[in-house]
């Protein structure tokens, strides 16, 4: 018994993986008028944000600071929602994780 049939390889080999783009960009899952509008609130909540920091002073800070929790929780929402919906991030997850969240 030489090298004949009996160490012939038991295994398949490896299917590439498809190939992605970079940074697994996609805008499928974001389509129609819902990608402009998360761009638009991404945007105007960044802006609220710088603009509540160039406030130097104030007589009554507690509204001022509640704006700035609410502008800052608004943009790092909208920020981590574009982040999830145009990457494979939602693939990873799957859709009923990604409706939880």
């Amino acid at each position: 018994m030489e090298n004949g049939t009996v160490y012939n390889q038991t295994t398949e080999p490896e299917a590439k993986a498809p190939r992605r783009c970079p940074f697994g960009c996609t805008l499928r899952h974001l389509w129609g008028w819902r990608l402009p509008a998360k761009v638009v609130q991404t945007i105007f909540s960044f802006v609220a944000v710088v603009c509540e920091e160039i406030v130097d002073d104030c007589s009554t800070c507690s509204g001022l600071y509640f704006f700035e929790f609410v502008s800052c929780s608004a943009f790092l929402l909208s920020l981590l929602i574009l982040c999830l919906y145009c990457t494979d991030l939602y693939e990873s997850l799957g859709k009923d994780k990604v409706q939880k969240l």
